[in-house]
């Protein structure tokens, strides 16, 4: 049966435009799924004969010619993600605390916004360049401390921008029962405001960790590397960003073949990564 609006000049053009709408927004979405299919399928292709080997996860980083893997890279990496996670995230769980739940009036709320937003956008060679100047440059050598401050700064606003916006979902009647009740402040934003919020933030420390796992510029400045293993973070420290790099661009065929292993090894980490802290975020919005 034909409609009335059919006849409508208005509606029909409406139409053809959201048809064409509708088939770029596609066409959008494909081509972003195929270029992700096409990297992750040429990580794995090239990358699988590496990570099926035991000796990737247990032999140091091999000189050319010679069979060996990236235990030393794999440690160090851990190591210093794990150092800058503990040291940047209480600092953006607590900044966005403040944002959050004191930062209703005045200047300073807004001006740490726009700053964390800076920083949360910044280039990490631009990082790694203020931590070479201000650390590395004064102690006179590299080192796995410095990496871990880099991969701080990187944490911070990560957490700082997901913690502020978790915590101002938290319902204010939440607060003001609690508030009512005779709790103080303090108590009301750590037994209501963070465990309402908790699962929220967790999201943005999986997504921070997410980001600096792979990291390369930052790590060059100030971690650099090491042949051997290493548990000393106040000497360079090997890692596998800048493995991977140096794998890459050498000549060596055994070197590409690592160089492949350690690329997939951290693609599939960020991947695992990224989709626990979707699950985490849905599960709480649920």
């Amino acid at each position: 049966m034909e409609r009335a609006t059919d006849h409508n000049p208005t509606y029909r053009r409406r139409r053809r435009m959201n048809a064409v709408m509708m088939a770029l927004s596609t066409a959008a979405l494909a081509s972003g799924l195929f270029w992700l299919a096409w990297i992750i399928g040429t990580l794995l292709y090239e990358g699988a004969a590496a990570l099926l080997r035991p000796s990737l996860f247990s032999q140091m980083t091999p000189p050319p010619g010679n069979d060996g893997g990236l235990a030393n890279a794999i440690f160090g990496s851990v190591m210093m993600a794990a150092a800058g996670t503990a040291i940047g995230t209480p600092v953006g769980i607590l900044a966005g605390t403040y944002l959050a739940e004191y930062g209703q009036r005045g200047w300073l709320a807004p001006a740490t916004r726009f700053i964390n937003d800076v920083l949360l956008s910044a280039p990490s060679i631009v990082i790694g360049l203020f931590v070479y100047s201000v650390y590395v440059a004064r102690v006179r050598h590299f080192s796995g401390w410095a990496g871990a401050f880099a991969l701080a700064i990187i944490v911070v606003p990560v957490v700082v921008r997901t913690s502020d916006d978790m915590l101002k979902l938290v319902p204010n009647s939440l607060r003001e029962a609690a508030v009512a009740l005779g709790c103080p402040r303090w108590k009301m934003i750590t037994r209501i405001s963070y465990r309402a919020a908790r699962a929220g933030i967790m999201t943005g420390i999986l997504l921070a960790v997410a980001r600096i796992s792979g990291e390369t510029a930052p790590l060059l400045f100030t971690a650099l590397s090491n042949q051997f293993w290493s548990t000393d973070m106040n000497r360079p420290m090997a890692n596998l960003p800048v493995v991977i790099f140096q794998f890459a661009m050498s000549p060596y065929d055994d070197w590409h073949r690592l160089a492949w292993g350690g690329a997939a090894l951290i693609t599939l980490f960020v991947l695992g990564l990224n989709i626990a802290a979707r699950a985490l975020f849905a599960r709480a919005k649920s």
